[in-house]
């Protein structure tokens, strides 16, 4: 027979409560990742006792608004007879989609999604940053960034709620040209 260690009440309690919390906290996070308006985001946050404000709300493109910026920035290069690839990226960074062109260089994937990245995350477009590289030449060094022009944010209310990069083309000049063209389609 087996001898089974009996475990305090305080234990008990302090296992209990940690594994509610936890449980709770993980059912608002799933629901908080896939509310989609501030109606849900609210309702979200009400539910798991938040008080105040705590919370803040963001502004994204929509799927389509970036899909139309991609295209239109696409079309730009191919009108030029360039091969290039076009990144669209959400406030946070993430990728919302690409596009890469006939021909475009494997090169051009990756750069035109570090370019979009760190045109919102800035909120310029990367060819003025690339002039803060002489002031701070270790801002090259920061994950995820490429300070080659190219990318240009997309804002609403002054905020940056997008970046728009391409990539591909022989200069920075044309690739911002064709980001801006997309940029441009949304207003």
């Amino acid at each position: 027979m087996k001898h089974v260690k009996r475990v305090s009440k305080r234990t008990r309690v302090i296992t209990g409560t940690s594994l509610a919390a936890a449980v709770a906290l993980g059912g608002f996070g799933a629901y908080s990742a896939s509310a989609s308006d501030d109606t849900r985001t609210v309702a979200a946050a009400q539910a798991a006792g938040v008080k105040g404000n705590t919370t803040t709300t963001t502004t994204h493109l929509t799927i389509d608004a970036a899909s139309k910026a991609a295209q239109a920035a696409l079309d730009a290069a191919e009108k030029e007879g360039q091969r290039v690839t076009v990144a669209v990226v959400d406030r946070n960074g993430n990728t919302v989609l690409t596009l890469r062109g006939d021909g475009a260089g494997p090169q051009s994937y990756e750069s035109a999604v570090k370019k979009a990245y760190t045109a919102v995350a800035w909120n310029s477009p990367t060819s003025e940053l690339v002039k803060r590289l002489d002031d701070a030449p270790t801002l090259k060094d920061i994950p995820n960034t490429l300070f080659l022009a190219g990318g240009v944010p997309v804002t609403a209310k002054n905020a940056p709620i997008a970046g728009i990069g391409v990539a591909g083309a022989p200069s920075g000049a044309l690739d911002e040209k064709f980001a801006r063209a997309g940029a441009d389609v949304l207003g």
